[in-house]
């Protein structure tokens, strides 16, 4: 029960990430969804889930350290 709970704050937090206009909250917030359905993922044990979930998060991450190095 407890990593459904984690995948739908997940879901809720990518979701509200999409529409957020604030660039570098909009990251911020990903990375954390995305962290939370890595978790939930690597809990279902899904091979097709669990890279997505590493690239998505990765992403985001990548996005966020070139918006606060300008």
């Amino acid at each position: 029960m407890i990593f459904k709970v984690i995948g739908a704050i997940g879901l809720l937090f990518i979701t509200y990430g999409v529409i957020t206009k604030k660039a570098i909250l909009r990251n911020i917030v990903f990375i954390i969804g995305g962290l939370a359905l890595l978790i939930y993922s690597s809990y279902l044990k899904d091979p097709v889930f669990i890279p997505l979930q590493i690239i998505f998060t990765i992403a985001s991450i990548y996005e966020l350290y070139i918006l606060t190095k300008k």
